[in-house]
């Protein structure tokens, strides 16, 4: 698995040089994924050359030890040393998500459940909120639709990264979390306390950088406008500035309202449909590739259990790993990350092993 390496350092060598000429940064999308692959290898560099280090130390410990016996003693201690820093460099070796780097587009949506189903909505909107902010990413709501007791029928944020480092990025992190999103409690409408189970689905996209990445043909689209919909405000109700944008080849539909100009809403769907169909044509190429799609526990199904949040237990467990905690309280508040953690490790450990099968 190492013998990448070589080649890597040289990329990250080159790299280098790209990155201090002026010309690049003169073009801000190739610049940025040049940042974001350097980002990337600085992390394989910085730890290959740690594991060569101790191999060496490990190396003259053992040259030593016959003649010192505190070099002797050394031994053991740098061994166990060399080995996690093995563990780490294969680890960072694992090929990445060309996507990992990018922001998303992510939609909750009420399912099962009625009224208590569009509250525990907001309530995921809300978590994912928080947690975004410890991650001290930026956010930004798109479009909505309430429902009558302040929960959310549909609701759909943009959520941008701030590193330059592809295992840092919003879709490294939240892609994960597409599927069926399961509570349990007591709803605010039930009057007799007995515990309800819905459910809300999460949809996850990788945002286009650039327009250009995702072409698309005015002859491919159907746009229709309509009079908007819901609480009162300035445009809303009085004038056609809704805006519903059907894409022919793939029949993909997206509805903007939120907006107070039909252009603002053509705008803002646009954004939308080019993640929609950016993921779509990365699914078809996914569903080819057995190795990909084995490797990932983040599923395709987008009707799949994924996560269970029981709050008479206090208790978060995640269907796809394992991971159970009875801290839904700060989980529910943004503490997201040992969750989500899980599903890297989980999917790092299948990635391991099918590469280990193909040695």
């Amino acid at each position: 698995m190492f013998e990448s390496v070589a080649t890597l350092l040289a990329e990250h060598e080159e790299l280098q040089d790209q990155l201090a000429d002026p010309e690049l940064h003169a073009n801000p999308a190739r610049s940025k994924k040049v940042n974001r692959r350097y980002a990337e290898l600085s992390r394989i560099v910085a730890a290959y050359h740690e594991w060569r280090q101790v191999t060496d130390d490990v190396a003259a410990a053992q040259e030593m030890a016959s003649e010192d016996e505190s070099f002797a003693a050394e031994v053991p201690v740098l061994e166990e040393d060399l080995a996690k820093k093995e563990e780490t460099l294969r680890r960072l070796l694992i090929p990445r998500d060309p996507n990992d780097g990018r922001d998303v587009i992510m939609e909750i949506k009420m399912g099962e459940g009625g009224a208590e189903s569009a509250l525990f909505a907001a309530d995921l909107l809300r978590m994912y909120l928080h947690y975004a902010e410890s991650k001290r990413w930026k956010t930004e709501i798109i479009t909505f639709t309430q429902s009558d007791l302040g929960g959310y029928k549909d609701v759909q944020v943009a959520i941008k990264g701030t590193s330059t480092d592809p295992a840092e990025g919003a879709w490294a992190h939240l892609k994960y979390e597409g599927g069926v999103h399961r509570v349990q409690r007591v709803p605010a409408t039930e009057s007799q306390g007995r515990i309800h189970t819905s459910a809300a689905g999460v949809l996850v996209f990788p945002e286009v950088d650039e327009p250009e990445e995702v072409e698309i043909s005015q002859n491919d689209l159907k746009i229709d406008v309509y009079r908007s919909s819901g609480p009162g405000g300035q445009s809303v109700n009085t004038t056609d500035s809704a805006v519903r944008i059907t894409h022919l080849p793939t029949g993909i539909v997206v509805a903007m309202q939120n907006e107070k100009s039909q252009l603002q809403n053509k705008e803002a769907g646009m954004r939308v449909l080019r993640a929609r169909i950016l993921a779509r044509y990365q699914e078809e190429a996914d569903a080819e590739a057995s190795v990909f799609r084995k490797s990932q526990i983040r599923t395709m199904d987008r009707s799949e259990r994924i996560r269970t949040y029981n709050f008479p237990e206090n208790r978060i467990a995640d269907h796809r790993t394992g991971y159970k905690a009875y801290n839904l309280d700060a989980v529910m508040n943004g503490a997201l990350e040992p969750v989500i953690q899980s599903c890297i490790l989980a999917d790092e450990e299948t990635q391991l092993a099918d590469i280990g099968s193909e040695a």
